[in-house]
C-alpha cells in the first residue's frame, strides 16, 4: 500500500531550504555576474563568476563560500586581478578565501572565481541523496541548492544577478530574469538573463525542442516535459493556471504572471521552485496533475522568492506557507470537508517532532523528516491556528498584506507577528511565544458538573493540561436537549475554570470539537507513532519502525493500521508467517482506515501465492474484490492476481 502522499514529499519535495549547519558569514552578497558554458555531450560546466559583496564586520580577513565539490577551482582573483589564496573543505562543500589585506566593514568589493568540472548527477550532492544538478546529453538542470556557483548566506542572502550561459546550437536555456539570446562562434548560442530585484535567481535549465504552450485562467504556461511525461504537459498547464489564479487572489500579484515548468529526472526533488520556474521530477509529475505539489511549489513564488526567511530560524514562514497553501487550495476545490482531513494530516506530521521549537530549526538536518515536520507541517499548523484566532477575514488580510509590505525582502517571525497584530488590533505575543518559540503540545482533560438553576442549567468545569505557560482560546461545544451551544474558554496555564449557563439540559461537552488546536489525545498518539514508523520504513530502518508501531499498539491494541504497517515490514523482510499473522490482526481490528481491509486480503493472497497455496490465495483475492474498495487500484490488482498468481520480485544482484 502506498504511503500517505505527504510522507513521500517529506523526503523529496523541494523548498527554500538551508544547509545542515548555519555558518556565521561575515559578508553579504549583493550581485553575481555568472559566465558559464554547459557542454551536454561532455556533461561539463566551465564558469567564471564575479561575486560583489560587502563585509559585515570590521577587519575581515577571510570569507567562506559554498561550492559543489565536483567543481574544481582554477583561480580566485580580487577586483584588481590579484590572485587570492583559497582552500577547499570537502566535508562542508565550501571554499575559504583569505585576503591579502583586511577588508573594511560595509565597503563593497569583488572576487572572481574560475572553475570547471563534470556534473553527471552521480556526484555527492550538498544535500545528501538528492540530485540538484545534472548535465545530460539531452537536458540539464543546475539548481541553487547544488551550489553550482559560489554561495554565501545560503537561502537567506538575497541578491541580483546577470547570468550568461553558452550552449551548443539546438539547446535552449531557461533561467529567471529578462532574457535574450545571440549566436556565438563555434556553432553555439549565448543566453543572457538579467534579474534586477534581490531574490534567488541562481537556477537554470537546459532543454531541447519546443515547449507545450498552455493558457488557463489568464495564465500562460510553457511546459518542457519529456518521454512518457509529455502527455501530462497539457493537463499540468491547465491546473497550473487554476492554482496560480487562486493563489493570486490570496497573496496578491506574484513576482511574474506566467510560469515555465520543466521536467528533471528521478532522484531530483519532486519539485523545486525558482523565480518564474517550476522544476518537477517524473515521480512528482505522476499520471495525473499533482495539485498538492503544484500548490506547494507555486506558492513559493510568493513565499520563498518574493519574500524569504532572513535566517534559517524563520524558515517556517516560507515552508509553512507553502504547505498551508496546499490545504487552502484543496479547501477551495473540494470544500470544508477537505480542510478537516488535510489539517488532521498536517497536525499528525507536526507532532512527530514535538521537542524542538520552530525557532530552533538550525538544529535540524535539511530534507530530514524532522526538518519538514517542524518547518512545513508545524508551520502550517501554526498558520491554521492563527487563522482560527484571527478569524477568516483578518487572516485573509494578513496573507494579502504581508507579501506586499515585504516584497523583495528577507523577513523574520516578528515581522509577521507585527502585521498580524496590526490587522487584528490584538496582542498576539502569547500565540507566537507558545507555538514558535516554545516546544510541546497540550493534552486537554475536561472535568465538569451540571447544576439546575431557576432559568435552566449551569455547567461549572475545569480544563487541565501540562504546559505551564500555555495560553490559547479553545472552543467548548455543549450538546443539550435543545440546540447545541458554544463557548470559548481561555485556557491559561495548567488549570482553567469556566462557567456556562444553558436553557436546555446539557448532555455532552466537547472541548475543541473542530480540532483546531495542535494537541495530543490517544487517537493522535497512535497516528503519530504510526507516522514515525512510516518515516523509518521509508529509509529501511525496520527495527526503529517496528518500535514505533508497537508504541501505537500500546495505546490501541485494536489499531488495524498499526498491525497493517507491522505486517508490511515483515513482508519486506520475507518473514511471511509473521506478516500473515499481522494482516489477520489488521482484519480483526478497527478497520480504520477502511482500505486496510482490502489490502490485508490482497497481501494475504500474495503470501499464499508465494508459499504455493494457490487455492487459499484465490480465496483472499475474492474477499478483496467483495469489499469493492478500490483504494490504490486494489480491485484491479485483485482481478489481476485471480487470473495469474503473484510472483515475488527477484532480489537485485
Amino acid at each position: 500500500m502506498a504511503r500517505n502522499t505527504w510522507i513521500g514529499l517529506a523526503f523529496l519535495m523541494s523548498a527554500a531550504v538551508a544547509p545542515a549547519q548555519q555558518r556565521q558569514t561575515r559578508i553579504e552578497v549583493a550581485h553575481y555576474q555568472i559566465d558559464a558554458e554547459v557542454n551536454p555531450r561532455m556533461q561539463t560546466l566551465a564558469a567564471k563568476v564575479l561575486v560583489r559583496f560587502a563585509p559585515q564586520d570590521d577587519y575581515t580577513t577571510s570569507a567562506e563560500f559554498e561550492l559543489n565539490n565536483a567543481l574544481n577551482i582554477t583561480k580566485v582573483e580580487d577586483e584588481s586581478g590579484r590572485q587570492v589564496s583559497s582552500s577547499r573543505a570537502p566535508q562542508t562543500s565550501s571554499v575559504s578565501v583569505t585576503f591579502a589585506e583586511p577588508l573594511a566593514k560595509a565597503k563593497p568589493t569583488s572576487l572572481v572565481f574560475q572553475y570547471d568540472g563534470r556534473l553527471t548527477g552521480n556526484e555527492d550532492s550538498p544535500v545528501f541523496g538528492i540530485k540538484f544538478a545534472a548535465i545530460h546529453p539531452d537536458f540539464a538542470y543546475l539548481l541553487y541548492p547544488a551550489r553550482w556557483f559560489p554561495v554565501a548566506g545560503y537561502s537567506a542572502n538575497r541578491y541580483t544577478a546577470d547570468i550568461r550561459i553558452t550552449v551548443p546550437t539546438g539547446y535552449t536555456v531557461i533561467a529567471p530574469g529578462l532574457a535574450r539570446q545571440e549566436p556565438v562562434a563555434g556553432d553555439k548560442v549565448l543566453y543572457s538573463f538579467q534579474f534586477t530585484k534581490p531574490a534567488f535567481p541562481g537556477s537554470i535549465a537546459v532543454v531541447q525542442g519546443d515547449p507545450v504552450q498552455s493558457s488557463s485562467e489568464g495564465v500562460a504556461t510553457r511546459l518542457y516535459f519529456r518521454g512518457a511525461e509529455q502527455a501530462m504537459a497539457a493537463p499540468y498547464g491547465q491546473e497550473t493556471g487554476k492554482v496560480m489564479a487562486y493563489l493570486t487572489s490570496l497573496y496578491g500579484l506574484p513576482l511574474q504572471a506566467n510560469l515555465t515548468l520543466i521536467e528533471t529526472e528521478e532522484g531530483a526533488p519532486n519539485g523545486y521552485s525558482a523565480p518564474g520556474m517550476l522544476l518537477l521530477s517524473p515521480q512528482g509529475i505522476g499520471k495525473q496533475p499533482n495539485t498538492r505539489l503544484l500548490a506547494n511549489q507555486i506558492a513559493r513564488q510568493w513565499w520563498g522568492s518574493l519574500v524569504s526567511a532572513a535566517t534559517r530560524n524563520h524558515l517556517w514562514l516560507t515552508n509553512g506557507m507553502a504547505r498551508y497553501s496546499e490545504i487552502l487550495y484543496l479547501e477551495h476545490v473540494n470544500g470544508p470537508g477537505a480542510l478537516e482531513t488535510e489539517t488532521h494530516d498536517v497536525y499528525i506530521d507536526a507532532l512527530t517532532t514535538n521537542d524542538i521549537p520552530v525557532i530552533q530549526t538550525p538544529r535540524l538536518e535539511d530534507y530530514s523528516p524532522e526538518f519538514w515536520a517542524v518547518t512545513a507541517s508545524k508551520g502550517a499548523a501554526v498558520l491554521h491556528m492563527l487563522r482560527y484566532v484571527m478569524g477568516d477575514a483578518n487572516f485573509q488580510k494578513l496573507l494579502n498584506q504581508f507579501p506586499d509590505k515585504y516584497a523583495w525582502k528577507a523577513v523574520r517571525t516578528e515581522d509577521f507577528e507585527k502585521v498580524a497584530e496590526a490587522v487584528t488590533g490584538q496582542n498576539l505575543k502569547y500565540f507566537f511565544l507558545q507555538w514558535i518559540e516554545s516546544s510541546g503540545a497540550p493534552e486537554f482533560k475536561l472535568e465538569y458538573t451540571i447544576y439546575r438553576t431557576q432559568k435552566g442549567f449551569r455547567v461549572m468545569g475545569k480544563v487541565s493540561q501540562d504546559l505551564d505557560i500555555f495560553r490559547m482560546p479553545v472552543e467548548l461545544k455543549i450538546e443539550t436537549e435543545g440546540n447545541p451551544e458554544q463557548k470559548t474558554v481561555e485556557v491559561v496555564g495548567t488549570s482553567s475554570e469556566f462557567v456556562v449557563d444553558t436553557f436546555g439540559k446539557p448532555k455532552t461537552l466537547t472541548l475543541d470539537p473542530n480540532n483546531r488546536v495542535l494537541r495530543f489525545s490517544d487517537p493522535i498518539r497512535v497516528a503519530v507513532a504510526i507516522r514515525r514508523g512510516e518515516q523509518f520504513t521509508e529509509v529501511s530502518d525496520f527495527n526503529e519502525s517496528l518500535k514505533e508501531y508497537q508504541k501505537a499498539l500500546e495505546v490501541s491494541r485494536n489499531s488495524s493500521l498499526a498491525h497493517y504497517r507491522i505486517a508490511e515490514v515483515f513482508f519486506l523482510q520475507n518473514n511471511y508467517q509473521s506478516a500473515a499473522n499481522e494482516f489477520r490482526e489488521a482484519l480483526n481490528g478497527d478497520l480504520d482506515p477502511k482500505w486496510t481491509e482490502v489490502w490485508s486480503h490482497l497481501n494475504l493472497g500474495k503470501i499464499f501465492d508465494i508459499t504455493g497455496q494457490r487455492e487459499r490465495a484465490v480465496n483472499e483475492y475474492t474477499l478483496a474484490l467483495r469489499t469493492k474498495d478500490n483504494t490504490q487500484h486494489a480491485q484491479e490488482d485483485a482481478a489481476k492476481y485471480l487470473k495469474q498468481p503473484y510472483e515475488r520480485k527477484k532480489a537485485a544482484e
